[in-house]
């Protein structure tokens, strides 16, 4: 495991540019050229199968070891998926958001897939350094994908692409041009970013204390075990957080938006 949260996140972000490109310009398109700034980033995303070798624990264990601390969580019935979100005291370090896919509501054929797949892993992969960002431990074939695909597009997601950040977020309220999501998304759009409009172009708002927004997956090429294609990647999503009553910043997650959120990487 990492013992320094910014070397696990430099990992993380250089696996995740590697395979979603458009990251890159979006910062130039925020920050400009010439800037020597920053982008503050909310949040940063993963997804996996709740099986004892690849559970959601696993994973966590990776960021309680750097002191972050559990502190939400989420049901997404229609997605089939649990997930919870960590923090760190350090205000300044990224939160987490680590979601699993319930197995075991599946079909009979989707479930045997990724039984098979889970099965070619290395039991002691998940405690390697480097597993947040290790991609794939098994061969997939494009057919599995497919069939996944037809019953979950995460499951299809996580069977291609393995272990890896999902998304990076943008914190808007830490930008220098604007700290308004509408604006950042008009700056977007003239850009030619595709935006993810499932459930409108903004998700949440100050009602919520969370305004969230993303553009839609970049598609990358993957070689599965009977064909390479391209399929969709990772996204990069934008988070506008609001002061509740006490005056400070709201830092959990709205599972309604999150729920829109996760279909930014759909392949349909």
């Amino acid at each position: 495991m990492h013992n320094n949260i910014d070397t696990l996140f430099n990992h993380l972000w250089d696996d995740y540019v590697a395979i979603t490109p458009s990251a890159h310009k979006v910062h130039k398109l925020l920050l400009g050229e010439e800037s020597s700034d920053e982008i503050v980033n909310d949040h940063v995303a993963f997804r996996t199968f709740n099986l004892d070798k690849t559970s959601l624990d696993k994973l966590a264990a990776h960021f309680l070891a750097l002191g972050y601390e559990e502190k939400g969580d989420y049901d997404f019935e229609a997605k089939k998926l649990t997930a919870k979100h960590f923090e760190h005291p350090d205000d300044t370090k990224p939160k987490v958001f680590i979601s699993e896919l319930r197995v075991e509501e599946l079909t009979e054929q989707s479930q045997a897939i990724i039984h098979k797949l889970v099965a070619q892993m290395d039991a002691d992969a998940v405690t390697a350094e480097n597993f947040l960002y290790s991609g794939r431990h098994w061969e997939v074939s494009k057919e599995e994908y497919d069939i996944l695909l037809e019953e979950s597009e995460y499951a299809a997601w996580m069977s291609a692409w393995g272990f890896r950040a999902n998304h990076f977020t943008v914190s808007v309220n830490y930008l220098g041009q604007t700290n308004e999501l509408a604006e950042v998304n008009s700056l977007l759009k003239e850009a030619g970013f595709v935006l993810n409009t499932s459930g409108g172009e903004i998700k949440g708002g100050p009602d919520v204390y969370l305004a969230q927004s993303s553009t839609m997956a970049d598609r990358a090429e993957i070689s599965f075990s009977d064909e390479t294609t391209a399929i969709p990647s990772c996204f990069y999503e934008f988070a506008q957080r609001y002061e509740m009553p006490d005056g400070k910043l709201y830092k959990g997650f709205v599972a309604a938006s999150a729920d829109k959120i996760f279909e930014s990487t759909n392949a349909k």
